[in-house]
Order: structure tokens, then sequence, then C-alpha cells
């Protein structure tokens, strides 16, 4: 999987990939509140990884591109740590006190670290643009959520930290992913919720003793399957192939539309109304979004100084 250049500017394509995936990931939340009413959130995520993990090596078994033995599974294990089972944990946890609109709020943190980090770890080094770019769309997702979500988070703030948290764990998550290369976005994708579910299935066994639990009603399964199928299998592959393209900081740009993608879900699917303020936060994380981009800023920004 090549690195492509530091500051690299997504195309339309890429774009598009962008929107269709934070459309995905921001119906995760969604399946959070229904499965987060019948199971327990090790379980939750167990199910959502290892469904996953079947139905993605059996793709890759087809193509005649399995892993085998000699894939870099060590790797792979801390990848799918950091990039599934911490994150996906904490945000199941967390929404067992926090609202989804607040925990895509608190996800769109992501962006943030990842920025942060690329300046210190890589060659991407953090432009004025860059942070007017990251404001600008934090700004945005406030303005979305609104003033009454930010008053029920002050009495859930180990839900918020915990949101926060997992956001911080995606963003390395997204760094160390530079480090594997070769294996194809793919390949990558499978071998990380394979090792994933791996790493999980003792500590959810343990936790939660899943198998003493009452078996799942209909809505339960679908929202299971809705989260491993679409959240997981369909998103990772889409998400690991813009990053080989756009790179990780753009990719990271996908937490910044999920709070979007939320607010239209709950117009089409729960007859929600979409607030005024929706308008404004849309175009403030349009704007953060083509700052970020370089777009908006259409000279070369200076780069800050490393301390």
């Amino acid at each position: 999987m090549p690195s492509p250049p530091a500051h690299k500017a997504m195309n339309a394509q890429e774009g598009a990939l962008l929107i269709a995936l934070s459309a995905i990931w921001g119906s995760s939340f969604f399946f959070y509140k229904i499965l987060g009413a019948t199971l327990p959130p090790f379980t939750i995520v167990l199910g959502r990884i290892a469904l996953a993990a079947i139905v993605m090596n059996l793709v890759l078994a087809w193509r005649g591109e399995g892993l085998g033995l000699r894939a870099p599974w060590g790797r792979l294990a801390l990848l799918g740590t950091l990039n599934t089972v911490i994150p996906f944990s904490l945000f199941a946890w967390a929404e067992t006190h926090v609202t989804s609109g607040m925990a895509a709020m608190l996800n769109a943190t992501t962006p943030l670290f990842a920025v942060i980090l690329a300046h210190f770890l890589t060659v991407e080094r953090l432009t004025w643009s860059r942070v007017a770019g990251i404001a600008l769309g934090l700004c945005g997702v406030a303005v979305l959520v609104g003033p009454s979500a930010l008053r029920g988070a002050r009495a859930n703030l180990l839900g918020d930290a915990a949101c926060v948290l997992a956001s911080f764990i995606y963003a390395v998550a997204g760094q160390y992913s530079r480090r594997l290369h070769g294996l194809g976005f793919l390949r990558l994708a499978t071998g990380q919720v394979t090792a994933g579910a791996v790493v999980l299935l003792p500590l959810a066994a343990m936790v939660d003793r899943f198998w003493l639990l009452p078996a799942p009603d209909l809505q339960t399964w679908a929202a299971l399957a809705g989260i491993a199928l679409l959240c997981t299998a369909i998103a990772y592959a889409l998400f690991f192939r813009l990053t080989a393209t756009a790179g990780t900081t753009n990719a990271m740009l996908v937490t910044l539309l999920q709070p979007v993608s939320t607010l239209l879900l709950g117009r089409l699917f729960l007859g929600e109304a979409v607030p005024l303020r929706a308008y404004g936060g849309m175009l403030l994380i349009a704007a953060g979004l083509a700052s970020i981009d370089g777009r908006l800023l259409a000279r070369r920004p200076k780069r800050l100084p490393v301390t």
C-alpha cells in the first residue's frame, strides 16, 4: 500500500468516497443505540468484528487472496486492537451514557488528533490552513449538535471522556497503519478485524459471558448485521482504499462529516426535523474540509515551527 504525497489534495473520486464513508459510519451510532438495549458492550463489538471477519475472509478466499500464516499477524493484531477493539468498545459503552449525536460530535475530534500526530511522526507538517480547517470543522460540528446536547454532556463526563479517548486512539491507529505496506487495502482491512476478533474473544467471554445471555430478537440481529457488514466490512475496505490514495490525515476527515449523516439519517428514517442551525454547521464543515484539503487558501501556507 504505497504512501501518498504528504499534502495531497483529494480529487473528486476521493471526495465522493469520503462522503459515502461518512454516511456509512454515521449509521453505526444508531446501531449502537439499538444493540445497547439488549447486549453488553464487549459482546456488541465481538459480534460486529467477528461477523465482519467471517464475511471478509470468505471474500478474500473467493478472490484467491487469503492472508495465510505468513501475514504479519502481530502487527495486524496491534492495528486491530487500536482500530477496532478499543475504540468500538469505548463507543459502545459511551452510548449507554450519552446520545448518539454527542458521540458523533466527539468522534469528530479525530482529525484534530490526526494532524497533530502527523506533524510530529511524519512529514505531514501542521500548517495554518490545516489548523484553521480543523477549527472550522469542529465549530461546525458544535453548531450541528447545538447547546442542548452540550448541556447534557456535562452530566455524562465519563461517556464524553470515553468518546474523546476513542477518537484519539483512532488517530493513533491511523498513524500506525502507515507501517503496514504491501498487503493491499482489502487484505489489510480483513487482517485487522480478524486479529481484533481473536484479541477480544477471551475478554468478552470473561466479562460478558455472552453464552448465558438471552437469545437476541430479530431487531437485534438486523442491527448486528448492519453494523458488521455495512459499518465494518464494507466501511473498512473503503477506508483503507481511501487511505492508500488520499493519505491517512485526509481519510480521517470522514469523522467531521459523520454528524451531518447522522442528522440526515434521522430525518429520512426517523422523521426527525433538521434544525435551522444544521445548515450553518454543514457550511462550516464544508469550509473546514476545503481548508484542510488546501483549496480554500490557494497559496501555500507557512508551516508551524516544531517545538
